[in-house]
């Protein structure tokens, strides 16, 4: 099955708590998606040690999250539409086949 790696933007509010869920952008029928795991979450480049956002940085509210799809063989298409249209989608590639 193809595996893929996927970085969305992340938006996080000035507590620094996560403000969405990007993966959810991604909208495909049933069966193209047979897993989604979160790999990774990049805080913003305004968190400061404090875990908050100074106020003259909240702007800087944007981070990143990485996932791992599994995708069912022959669907790689729909999936990669979907990447595409869910305007969250920073990069993407496909890794090395699960065995």
């Amino acid at each position: 099955m193809p595996l893929y790696k996927v970085t969305f933007t992340k938006r996080f509010n000035a507590d620094g708590e996560e403000a969405d869920r990007p993966e959810g952008f991604v909208q495909t029928v049933d069966g193209v998606i047979l897993s989604a795991v979160k790999a990774e979450v990049i805080d913003p480049p305004a968190m400061h040690s404090q875990d908050v956002m100074d106020e003259d940085d909240s702007f800087l509210s944007i981070g990143t999250e990485v996932w791992d799809y599994e995708v069912a063989e022959g669907r790689e298409q729909e999936f990669i539409d979907a990447l595409e249209l869910s305007q969250k989608v920073i990069q993407y590639e496909q890794l090395d086949e699960v065995i």
